[in-house]
């Protein structure tokens, strides 16, 4: 039987050529600046704290806010039954965006990590109905649904780790990525993709299937 397309689909191209070996030597120094540029747009906060003469403590903390707008679509599903189309395409392309940057740092693309070009990395997700597709009630609860996807992932991420360890020493060598790595790396984003689209964005209420494949 044909497994059912799920809402969320990610691939990515298999190098079939040889990678740049210096690239992938120094690739944890390479990536360094687009991760910082990855974590100014994902939200983040500061704060500092000092003491005056009169032992008076002050604090002042300053907050950037970015990356997934978690709350405010939770709140508009629950009392607009709507889903509003500039924030789902930028949950669409900052999750893109995020994956470009996983691929480079996981090896699978010698490819400097693009801020609007798709590149190598393919992530659609369906615009849902709101009316019609989503459970009004269901984003209080997804976060909890998700708890065995979120174990699962603990010992696929780590799997995938490994793999990406082994695949440097292998691209160091001989120039190219084991496929047999490169497509459970690949599945393994894969599935935190599709729970991130379920628990995160909420853009489908589809239960995420347990499987690397697509």
């Amino acid at each position: 039987m044909q497994q059912a397309t799920y809402p969320v689909q990610f691939s990515v191209d298999y190098p079939d050529r040889q990678l740049d070996r210096v690239s992938t030597l120094f690739r944890v120094f390479t990536a360094i600046p687009i991760v910082i540029l990855l974590g100014f747009i994902s939200g983040q906060a500061w704060q500092w704290t000092w003491s005056s003469q009169a032992s008076e403590t002050a604090t002042t903390t300053t907050a950037a806010a970015g990356g997934v707008l978690f709350g405010g679509t939770l709140l508009m599903i629950l009392f607009r039954r709507k889903y509003p189309r500039w924030w789902f395409d930028w949950h669409v392309e900052f999750i893109r965006f995020s994956n470009r940057v996983a691929v480079y740092l996981a090896l699978m693309n010698d490819q400097y990590p693009a801020t609007d070009d798709h590149q190598t990395v393919h992530l659609d997700y369906v615009y849902p109905n709101v009316e019609h597709d989503l459970n009004r009630w269901l984003p209080l609860v997804k976060w909890l649904l998700a708890i065995p996807h979120y174990i699962v992932l603990i010992f696929l991420n780590l799997a995938a780790i490994l793999a990406i360890i082994v695949s440097w020493f292998a691209i160091l060598i001989t120039g190219r990525y084991p496929r047999g790595l490169f497509d459970l790396v690949e599945g393994v984003l894969r599935w935190n993709n599709r729970v991130t689209g379920y628990a995160v964005t909420l853009v489908t209420d589809q239960y995420p299937p347990f499987r690397l494949s697509a």
